[in-house]
């Protein structure tokens, strides 16, 4: 096993206990869109050198169209969140990597134009660079789409891991080869990339618990 699969095995682990540990009461939990909790922060102001690459809020995402809820290219996640990703990220940045983070808090709005465009079986527009493996029709059954997620408690991250000095996101324009499609990366294999692909999910069995939870707390990769 090599280095960095070590170093990320373990930030991983950390990671996912922390945030687990974090998860938002249901005091601090989402209650109306399109303004979030009071209690919850900005990333940026918390952990301001974690990279953010907030895919909600532009065409380049699985849906193809910016989501609803998604006004500002803004993480925003609960205290605790917010304090256990600086950490991870202070550890990261000493070994010459950084957190990168796709989406954060997700107001009920975007999880409800998920749905529909999950309901919606002729969209597949961006199949083929999102999910080439993945049968549309299987969304919900395997895990992948769901009627309420996590991310609207506000202490659940789509992140990934990117080497120091990290490449300029490209601006996207559709069918542009300069800008791979999002990619997963877990614990076990960290350099390994893949779209949606069957096995990913969080919930999907494994025979480790970090890779597990390296599944839950990881995300597409893209232009990083």
């Amino acid at each position: 096993m090599t280095r960095l699969s070590l170093v990320l095995r373990a930030l991983v682990t950390t990671l996912a206990a922390l945030l687990a540990a974090t998860a938002a009461p249901a005091a601090a939990q989402a209650k109306t869109d399109p303004r979030a909790p009071e209690d919850f922060v900005a990333l940026s102001r918390v952990a301001p050198s974690i990279i953010q690459e907030m895919r909600y809020t532009t065409r380049h995402n699985f849906v193809g169209e910016r989501i609803d809820g998604y006004r500002q290219p803004l993480c925003i996640l609960t205290r605790p969140a917010a304090e256990a990703l600086r950490r991870a990220q202070l550890r990261l940045l000493s070994q010459g990597y950084s957190l990168k983070v796709y989406d954060c808090y997700r107001p009920q709005r975007a999880v409800d134009h998920f749905v529909r465009w999950a309901e919606d079986l002729d969209d597949q527009a961006m199949k083929a660079e999102f999910y080439p493996n993945v049968d549309k029709t299987r969304l919900f059954a395997d895990g992948y789409i769901a009627e309420k997620s996590g991310h609207s408690r506000g202490s659940t991250v789509d992140l990934t891991v990117v080497r120091l000095p990290a490449r300029p996101t490209h601006p996207y324009t559709p069918a542009s080869p300069s800008c791979p499609a999002p990619r997963r990366t877990t614990s076990a294999s960290p350099t390994t990339p893949s779209t949606w692909a069957p096995g990913s999910t969080a919930s999907t069995p494994s025979p480790t618990p970090s890779t597990r939870a390296s599944r839950a707390h990881s995300a597409p990769t893209g232009c990083c």
